[in-house]
């Protein structure tokens, strides 16, 4: 499937024709620790979790834990009982879908079942005509939902950039979720400041789907959800955040992001069993506030450069670690997501594709449900780009695709074919299997150039970027998907302050 030009009317058509690959696809075959490694890892965390807990819990969390079991320290510090995580761990839902507002986007987090989208909340953008970054604002929110939207590798919409422009976090909230929505189908992620702030976010999609009930039987939209400041501490806004998400319905991304070296252990044991306690520590609250809650466990730790003190998103040892955290999720039998692809490069460049690819392919592999950041993001997820959308589209494509099972058949082992073909034409390029298999088992890329020199030089020898720069302006001129009835779009605005101009969600 690639990215067309000729026909505006839809973004995209497969290259190949009608057919294209499976790419309902399953990682899980890269191991990094084995079933023992994996076992000593959670364990310690569950002592973590009994023995010395988590400090800052807001007055709703503290109650919910200490009522199943739990208590508070002299240190004032909220411990987590063995038999606690092993309750919630059995009772915690496994069958999370994430849908889409159209069913060819709902993503099912079943064990192994990679899906990749977009993320970063960058404050700043890359402009696509200078090179030169530049705050970011709410219509560089919509317009890369609208281009997550016409791109078909990148599977949801995760917060890509802030809008810098609202005056308030109330504002912030309602216009990002609107925004969101308003620019793509796709499932989305965004997030809340305030627990105030969740049932404002939870109206918004109950008037788009048609009430709760129907928001809640095929749910559109998720919190992204920070509850803890490591090491080993609530962040009590965020962790009011999650339990108001949970008893509203929403489904809560319990996300923790400690730094090896920094706010978690510089050895990949620790700080895994670090980033487990705590991102343990919220799943059980979300689990206890609701016990019905759609909760996505979504341990992401990163790597700090002891050098610099910055983060290196974009190192062997981040794709390490990732691939090891997902593999304790597995192991946990959650399901999960992760961060992959922020790279430390600030242009679309090779030092950007080395680092997102290997990094987002160590995850895939290792069996990671939702890929958050894969596609846009640069300087370590402070800027964002719009010609990396659709470069990652590209190499999106061929990482899904390469999560597919090898077929070993008497049809996809060839002795008969290969026999009469040595003894005949002496090559398969004529071969009805070839033609067959051409149209189905091949993705074709939109952007990557595999013309020969000849051509290539021919056409004007420019590189990807050029063209993606090309692309992504094209889509942006012409991709406005009325996501919203006109009847849904006026309640909304009638409901809430709503500050993109419908003027600026239509084509000039």
């Amino acid at each position: 499937m690639s990215v067309r030009r000729k026909r505006r009317d839809r973004p995209v058509e497969d290259a190949a024709g009608p057919q294209v690959p499976d790419l309902a696809t399953k990682g899980g075959r890269l191991e990094i620790l084995d079933d023992t490694e994996l076992a000593r890892i959670h364990d310690v965390s569950v002592t973590l979790l009994a023995e010395f807990g988590m400090s800052d819990a807001p007055l709703v969390v503290a109650e919910l834990v200490c009522a199943a079991g739990g208590r508070m320290t002299e240190e004032q510090r909220l411990t987590f009982p063995p038999d606690l995580v092993a309750r919630a761990l059995a009772g915690l839902r496994r069958d999370v879908a994430l849908c889409g507002r159209l069913p060819e986007h709902d993503m099912a987090l079943g064990d192994g079942a990679v899906h990749v989208g977009s993320g970063g909340a960058a404050p700043m953008i890359l402009n696509i005509d200078s090179d030169t970054y530049r705050e970011t604002t709410l219509g560089d929110l919509y317009d890369a939902a609208r281009l997550v939207d016409a791109l078909p590798h990148v599977q949801f919409f995760a917060r890509s950039v802030v809008a810098r422009d609202m005056d308030t976090d109330s504002l912030l909230d309602i216009n990002t979720c609107y925004a969101a929505l308003a620019g793509t189908t796709k499932h989305v992620f965004v997030s809340a400041a305030f627990p105030e702030h969740v049932a404002d976010i939870a109206k918004m999609c109950h008037i788009v789907a048609g009430g709760r009930e129907a928001f809640e039987a095929r749910p559109f939209l998720s919190l992204n959800i920070n509850h803890v400041a490591p090491p080993m501490r609530f962040s009590p806004d965020a962790a009011e955040v999650l339990v108001a998400a949970a008893r509203a319905g929403l489904p809560c991304m319990v996300n923790t992001f400690g730094q090896m070296g920094a706010s978690s252990p510089v050895t990949v044991a620790g700080c895994l069993a670090q980033s487990n306690a705590e991102t343990l520590a919220g799943m059980i609250v979300a689990w206890l506030a609701n016990p019905d809650v759609h909760a996505v466990y979504g341990a992401r730790p990163m790597v700090t450069d002891l050098r610099s003190g910055g983060m290196a998103g974009g190192s062997g040892e981040q794709a390490l670690l990732t691939a090891a955290a997902t593999q304790l999720a597995r192991f946990l039998g959650l399901p999960n997501s992760t961060i992959a692809g922020a790279t430390d490069s600030k242009i679309p460049d090779a030092q950007a594709g080395y680092e997102k690819a290997l990094s987002i392919t160590m995850a895939a592999h290792a069996g990671a449900n939702l890929i958050t950041q894969t596609a846009g993001m640069q300087a370590g997820l402070m800027g964002a780009s719009m010609e990396a959308y659709v470069i990652d589209n590209d190499m999106l494509g061929a990482i899904r695709r390469s999560l597919a099972p090898v077929e070993i058949s008497l049809d996809t082992l060839c002795a008969t074919m290969i026999a009469k073909t040595i003894r005949s034409d002496g090559h398969f390029l004529g071969h009805p299997q070839t033609f067959d298999r051409m149209k189905s088992d091949f993705l074709y890329p939109g952007l990557a150039d595999r013309r020969s020199i000849a051509d290539w030089q021919a056409s004007g020898a420019r590189d990807i970027r050029v063209q993606a720069k090309e692309l992504a302006t094209e889509i942006l001129a012409w991709h406005f998907p009325q996501t919203l009835a006109p009847a849904v779009d006026a309640t909304l605005r009638e409901t809430f302050d709503i500050r993109l101009p419908v003027a600026r969600m239509t084509k000039p």
